[in-house]
């Protein structure tokens, strides 16, 4: 399969990845430009998961005010470096975070952040609720679990579903997208959401 430049462009404008990192997708999945995208959000992932150690004091902090005035965020991104930060790419992702986070109101950045005292108050609601179940005791353990699953899923920003995302990518996802695009360690340090009244 002949790999043109044109190939190449149109995959480097849909990851935003580089020039080589591109033509080794195309060539490795046969000129298929969906699968050479699959293929790099894959590696993307790898990449992502060997620098999410590395330390990230640099950044931004942006806000989304929606249009009614009535609800505001306020959320810090940061990165490794200052160049990072100040790109108009970076600034724009935070911004998408912000937006996210207006629309589906987490109350957590991620599942480590929830306290414990919560985790067990809901185990209690969840075991309430099964109490007159007639099932075994490891499946009631288990629908536990999933509900505990589904829980994190709604109420933690890292494991939300990414706001306007056809594809079903959590903000996790998206954020490990940008890793890899950017070849820096991203993460959400924290955020506030400010509504009239409350």
């Amino acid at each position: 399969m002949n790999i043109t430049m044109d190939m190449i462009k149109e995959l480097k404008e849909r990851t935003g990845l580089g020039i080589m990192d591109c033509k080794n997708a195309l060539i490795k999945n046969d000129g298929d430009i969906e699968k050479a995208i699959e293929y790099l959000r894959k590696e993307g992932i790898l990449k992502a998961a060997k620098k999410s150690s590395r330390a990230a004091s640099e950044g931004v902090i942006d806000a989304y005010i929606h249009y009614n005035k009535k609800l505001g965020v306020l959320v810090e991104v940061n990165c490794e470096t200052d160049f990072v930060a100040k790109t108009k790419e970076f600034i724009d992702m935070a911004h998408q975070i912000a937006i996210h986070i207006g629309a589906m109101e987490p109350q957590y950045v991620n599942q480590n952040d929830v306290p414990q005292e919560v985790i067990e108050k809901e185990k209690e609601i969840y075991k309430e609720q099964m109490k007159d179940q007639k099932k075994p005791q490891n499946v009631i353990d288990k629908i536990i679990e999933n509900k505990l699953q589904k829980f994190f899923e709604e109420n933690c920003l890292y494991k939300q579903q990414f706001f306007g995302s056809e594809d079903k990518k959590t903000v996790e996802d998206y954020i490990k997208e940008n890793i890899a695009k950017f070849g820096e360690n991203i993460v959400v340090s924290r955020f506030s959401i400010f509504k009239i009244g409350e």
